[in-house]
């Protein structure tokens, strides 16, 4: 299955994208495309999303699947579906 990325701020800068087209085993989760995207866009890119001593994603980091929050899913464990949509997004602040 494929699997659309999108990188916002930092994000983008790190990976020198905005989107991503991720070719994954049908039956993948979140967290088997964050383990991919780590090996693709390496040290840089794991070290800004992951926690050092978990591996977890960081907590102020946003994972959205078709626009719907892991959070409100099943979190890393959320299945992805074919051409669905992965936002990666930081946070953001304005005034």
């Amino acid at each position: 299955m494929k699997v659309s990325v999108r990188y916002f701020a930092t994000l983008r800068e790190i990976t020198g994208k905005r989107e991503d087209k991720i070719e994954l085993q049908e039956n993948s989760t979140i967290g088997d495309l964050l383990n991919r995207l780590v090996e693709q866009h390496g040290a840089k890119f794991r070290e800004y999303v992951l926690e050092e001593k978990t591996g977890t994603p960081r907590a102020h980091l946003l994972f959205l699947i078709n626009g719907t929050s892991i959070n409100s899913l099943e979190g890393l464990s959320t299945r992805l579906t074919d051409d669905c949509v992965v936002a990666l997004m930081p946070p953001v602040g304005g005034g």
